[in-house]
C-alpha cells in the first residue's frame, strides 16, 4: 500500500510544520516525526482509522497527529491524504481521490 499526499493536502501539512516551526523548531521536527509514524502505519492497517464523526456516511478516515487531523481515502493500492487540519478546525465535506 502507498501513501500519497494531494497538493492541497501536502500544503495544509507544511503550512502546519512551519507554524509551529516559528514558536519551536523542535517540536515541528517532532511532530514530522510522528506523523510519519501514524501515517507509515497505513501501509500495513489501512482501515486502522476512524471515520469522520461530523461525515459517517462517506468513505473517508482519519488519523490524529494531536494536535491535527489528517484525512484520508483508501482508493485500490493508494492511501489518499486528502486533508490536514487542526483539531479546532470544524471540517467541511471531503473531497478528492
Amino acid at each position: 500500500m502507498k501513501i500519497v499526499f494531494t497538493p492541497s493536502a501536502r500544503d495544509q501539512f507544511l503550512h502546519a510544520l512551519a507554524y509551529i516551526c516559528r514558536d519551536k523548531p523542535s517540536a515541528a521536527v517532532s511532530f514530522r516525526h510522528q506523523a510519519e509514524k501514524t501515517l507509515a502505519r497505513l501501509q500495513d492497517y489501512p482501515e486502522s482509522g476512524r471515520t469522520l464523526p461530523e461525515f459517517p456516511d462517506t468513505h473517508y478516515r482519519e488519523v490524529i497527529v494531536s494536535p491535527h487531523r489528517f484525512f484520508y481515502r483508501v482508493k485500490e493500492n493508494v492511501v489518499w491524504i486528502v486533508a490536514v487540519w487542526h483539531g479546532a478546525q470544524l471540517p467541511d465535506s471531503p473531497t478528492g481521490c
